[in-house]
């Protein structure tokens, strides 16, 4: 795995990690009873992204770590998913 392919796989693990995190204990207006004038019920009180962004960091380094691990000792390979026997046959190494 390229150090590119690392950072876009980060990246994307992170983004959709954050995206399931924020709505976990979101308190809106509309829960505290303190509505402003000119927002609607549903807009956050209380958003705690800092510390949302933090459980997103460990968690979606965590599950890099883990298809890092998966990737790179070819746990699962691209041919795991060839069920049509598409992929040309693997090379050997071996002239004879």
């Amino acid at each position: 795995m390229s150090i590119t392919s690392a950072i876009v796989l980060y990246a994307v693990l992170w983004f959709l990690t954050f995206l399931i995190i924020i709505p976990i204990r979101l308190k809106t207006q509309g829960d505290v009873g303190e509505v402003f004038p000119g927002t609607q019920p549903g807009a956050p009180a209380q958003h705690n992204l800092k510390t949302k962004a933090i459980i997103t960091s460990v968690l979606a380094a965590a599950m890099w770590v883990l298809l890092w691990w998966i990737i790179m000792f070819e746990i699962i390979t691209v041919r795991d998913f060839d069920w049509m026997n598409r992929l040309p046959p693997v090379a050997d190494g071996t002239d004879g």
